[in-house]
C-alpha cells in the first residue's frame, strides 16, 4: 500500500510551511514532536468536541483554551481572555499556540500569538473550507472592533500551516458552501478556465480544490505581502460583503450571516459594479450571478435598509483619503485594483442585488 502523501510548500516569508495531503497532520506533529517547547491549542467548542481528540492522538498538548464559536466572538474581549490564558499558562515566546478551528479562531488566535510578549510562534490548523483556502494562508490576524470587520490586527506569518481536510468531515454543508465563495473568488480573478470549470453546486471532493485554491492565495501574497498591490484583489467581494456581514452582526433576533454568504453577495454587487464601469461584460456578469444564486440563498434585508448597509464601507481598510477603494473584475480571471467607488454607486449595487429575482 502506498503510503499517504504530503507536500510541504515553503513560504518566502521566513521558515513558514504549508503542509498539505493526507499526512500532512501526520508529518507536521512528527517534526515538532521532539522539540523543547510547550503546546497551547485554541479552538472553539466545535472544534474542541470534533478535532481536538484527532490532534491529541499525534501530539502531546500541554495547555488549551476554548473560545465560543462565530464571528460576533472575534472580539477584543476574547482576545483578552486569550491574552489571560496564555499568561495563566505560563508561556514564553519560544512555546507553539496551535490555532484549531475555522477562519475566527485563526485571525484572533494569530492576532493573540503576534502581541503575547511581543510575539510568539502559532500554528494554523485549518478546520473549515473558508480557513483553509483563504483565512489561514497569507499572515493576516485581527479581531472585529466597534463592529468593523478586521479593523484591529497584523500581518504576521504562522511557522506552518496544517491542511488536514478530513477536518472537514466534520462540517455541515452550509459551513462548505461558505468556504466555496472564496474558492470561487480566488478563480474569478485568477483563473477564468477553473471559473468556466466549476460547478454550481457544493464540491463533495475538496482535496484538490483546496490545493489550487491555496496555491492562488500564495501566489498574491507572496507577490505582495502587506497588501500593497496585487493582494488587494484578493478583496474582490469583501467591501460590500463585509458592509453586509457586518449589518447582520448588528441585528437583533436575526441570525448573523455566514462570511462565505455575505462575500457571495458582495461578489454579485461588486460584479455589477464592474459591468457598470465596462470592465465586464453584460454576458459575463449574468453568468456570475446565475452561479452565486445557484449556490448561495439570496440574503434578505429591507429595501429602506440599503442605505445604512452602504455606510459600513466608510471604514473599509481599503480607503484611502476618505474614499472607497475596490477591486472589481476586468472581464473573468482578471482584475482592475484601487477603483474608487461612491455611496451612492455601493447604494445601486446593493438595489440591484434586492431586486433580483432567483
Amino acid at each position: 500500500m502506498d503510503a499517504p502523501r504530503v507536500e510541504v510548500l515553503a513560504m518566502a516569508a521566513g521558515e513558514s510551511k504549508v503542509y498539505l495531503g493526507p499526512a500532512a497532520l501526520t508529518t507536521f506533529c512528527a517534526t515538532i514532536a521532539q522539540r523543547d517547547h510547550r503546546v497551547f491549542v485554541l479552538t472553539d467548542q466545535n472544534t474542541h468536541q470534533d478535532c481536538l481528540p484527532i490532534l491529541a492522538k499525534y501530539l502531546t498538548i500541554d495547555a488549551q483554551y476554548d473560545i465560543p464559536a462565530g464571528e460576533k466572538n472575534k472580539n477584543l474581549e476574547r482576545l483578552a481572555q486569550v491574552w489571560e490564558a496564555l499568561s495563566q499558562a505560563h508561556l514564553t515566546r519560544g512555546d507553539l499556540l496551535i490555532n484549531l478551528g475555522g477562519g475566527v479562531v485563526c485571525d484572533l488566535g494569530g492576532f493573540a500569538a503576534s502581541t503575547y510578549k511581543r510575539g510568539m510562534r502559532f500554528v494554523h490548523m485549518p478546520t473549515t473550507v473558508l480557513a483553509m483556502a483563504d483565512a489561514a494562508i497569507g499572515g493576516k490576524t485581527g479581531i472585529d472592533f466597534m463592529g468593523y470587520k478586521n479593523q484591529i490586527g497584523s500581518f504576521q506569518q504562522p511557522m506552518a500551516v496544517v491542511v488536514h481536510t478530513a477536518f472537514l468531515e466534520t462540517l455541515p454543508e452550509r459551513e462548505l458552501r461558505s468556504g466555496y465563495a472564496e474558492v470561487l473568488k480566488h478563480l474569478l480573478i485568477s483563473d477564468a478556465a477553473g471559473w468556466m470549470a466549476a460547478t454550481d453546486a457544493v464540491p463533495e471532493d475538496w482535496d484538490a480544490i483546496v490545493a489550487k485554491a491555496i496555491g492562488i492565495k500564495l501566489h498574491f501574497t507572496e507577490s505582495d505581502p502587506y497588501e500593497k498591490g496585487m493582494r488587494k484583489a484578493l478583496n474582490f467581494g469583501h467591501t460590500v460583503g463585509h458592509a453586509l456581514e457586518s449589518y447582520f452582526l448588528t441585528l437583533e433576533n436575526v441570525a448573523p450571516i455566514l462570511h462565505g454568504e455575505a462575500v457571495a453577495a458582495g461578489m454579485i454587487c461588486e460584479a455589477w459594479l464592474s459591468c457598470q464601469r465596462g470592465l465586464l461584460t453584460a454576458d459575463a456578469f449574468t453568468q456570475i450571478q446565475n452561479r452565486l444564486l445557484a449556490i448561495f440563498p439570496k440574503l434578505a434585508f429591507p429595501k429602506s435598509d440599503i442605505a445604512a448597509i452602504a455606510r459600513w464601507c466608510l471604514q473599509d481598510k481599503k480607503n484611502t483619503a476618505g474614499q472607497i477603494k475596490s477591486a472589481l473584475l476586468d472581464g473573468i480571471g482578471s482584475y482592475s485594483l484601487d477603483v474608487t467607488l461612491t455611496l451612492p454607486d455601493i447604494e445601486a449595487s446593493l438595489l440591484h442585488y434586492f431586486a433580483t429575482h432567483i
